[in-house]
């Protein structure tokens, strides 16, 4: 490689080494999927849902225990009252006070009720597994955001970059330009169209920094933390090739937490329709208690009496005719297990459609970006070419700028390539419960 030549790539090797980068801390992507699954405050919010879930699944919720509750009644009176006795004497008693009291333990248990309480213990277990299954929900789609917005940035980063290499060529062109007008050998009007385009490209990289610091600020909002914390992202977009249609399918069908609500909220109607028939079995339930009697009273014969009461029972009840409401309830909670199965085969014809839709995509993006980096090697064998040929003044400036616009457009359409690959990627993974986090 000849003196020239390695000069003309020290300029362009500006694209590895931009100056706005040194310092930065580095934020790679495992450490931002890390923040958003210990800070993201809907992650949070959807995990303390499974944690209600998980404290409903009890026995006693369900109506398996016996229910013990305390009695005290305490009842008090004062009277004025005149008594006439049989051989005519009156008894005048002013403030008497009658005390009534009664306190101790009361015991219902429901021994059998056709079963509803197993059904609908088995159904608080599947209100879980739903709140599991929603809460990997949530988590998908947060790691899936992050995982866009991270290789957005990486994408806005290679741009800038690029524009750094762009500014240094367009700077060189135009002290090249000066340098000839001074000495006679470059019109004035060579030095104008060098400084506009100079500045055209300056101007492009403010709007690119622009967007690459809102795109950092959504960033720092995801991960919960302040939006002005400074950081890099890493400089490689790895694309995953391997993907295959069927296998897709499979685990879409298996893993989809979407679809697997759906078979949730099946078996959970299911449950629902067996508390339903369970009304028309007998109720039996076990009743008892013990409680301590306490009266006092001024007058009569028996002006105190105290003692304890153990009593126990059994009852028993079955619905003979609700005016036929049984019947309804039965039907309506059929239909609503036939919507439930309705769902999921609406469901899986859904997500079934969007995986071969996106799945083409997929191939078709990867095709592009094979295209695109084979156009960019060739714009940048031609820049280099055209670069060494603009200082020996053998190209005219207007076709030195079009082969730099030429590598300029090739590197968008390259980074914005790999960028729509990822991003099919991430949402085939997505759809097929297979996203890494």
């Amino acid at each position: 490689m000849n003196l020239k030549m390695k000069k003309n790539l020290f300029i362009l090797a500006l694209i590895c080494c931009p100056w706005w980068s040194f310092g930065q801390t580095l934020l790679t992507l495992e450490e931002a999927v890390g923040l958003t699954l210990e800070n993201n405050f809907d992650i949070r919010i959807a995990k303390n849902e499974v944690k209600i879930s998980e404290e409903n699944v009890t026995l006693g919720n369900a109506g398996m225990l016996p229910r013990v509750n305390g009695i005290l009644t305490n009842n008090n009176t004062i009277l004025n009252t005149t008594q006439t006795q049989s051989n005519g004497n009156e008894v005048e008693i002013d403030g008497a006070k009658n005390l009534n009291l009664n306190y101790g333990l009361g015991l219902e248990w429901t021994i059998f009720d056709g079963f509803r309480m197993f059904a609908r213990h088995n159904q608080l277990k599947e209100l879980q597994k739903l709140g599991e299954t929603e809460l990997k929900v949530e988590l998908l789609s947060k790691v899936s955001e992050v995982y866009e917005t991270y290789f957005l940035l990486v994408n806005q980063q290679h741009l800038l970059t690029t524009a750094d290499s762009i500014i240094a060529i367009s700077e060189f062109r135009l002290k090249t330009a000066q340098n000839k007008f001074t000495i006679g050998k470059a019109s004035k009007l060579d030095v104008l169209n060098a400084e506009v385009d100079f500045n055209t490209d300056n101007s492009a990289k403010i709007r690119l920094q622009e967007q690459y610091l809102i795109t950092k600020i959504l960033l720092n909002n995801l991960l919960i933390r302040p939006s002005d914390t400074d950081f890099i992202v890493s400089d490689a977009i790895l694309i995953d090739d391997s993907l295959k249609l069927n296998d897709l399918n499979s685990l879409a069908l298996s893993q989809n937490p979407s679809l697997q609500i759906q078979y949730l909220n099946k078996k959970i109607q299911e449950y629902e329709l067996k508390q339903v028939k369970a009304n028309r079995m007998p109720t039996i339930s076990l009743t008892s208690g013990y409680s301590f009697l306490r009266s006092e009273s001024p007058f009569g014969f028996i002006t105190q009496t105290k003692g304890q009461n153990f009593n126990y029972g059994v009852s028993a009840s079955i619905n003979v005719f609700d005016g036929f409401n049984q019947n309804r309830s039965e039907k309506i909670s059929k239909i609503q297990v036939e919507n439930t199965q309705l769902l999921i085969e609406k469901q899986t014809q859904t997500i079934l459609t969007q995986l071969a839709a996106l799945y083409q995509s997929y191939l078709s993006n990867l095709a592009l970006l094979a295209l695109e980096r084979k156009n960019e090697k060739i714009a940048k064998q031609n820049l280099e070419i055209t670069l060494d040929k603009f200082k020996i003044g053998t190209i005219s400036p207007i076709d030195f700028r079009t082969a730099q616009l030429n590598y300029t457009n090739a590197i968008i359409r390259l980074t914005n390539a790999e960028l729509i690959a990822k991003q099919t990627e991430i949402n085939l993974k997505e759809l097929a419960g297979n996203l890494s986090f």
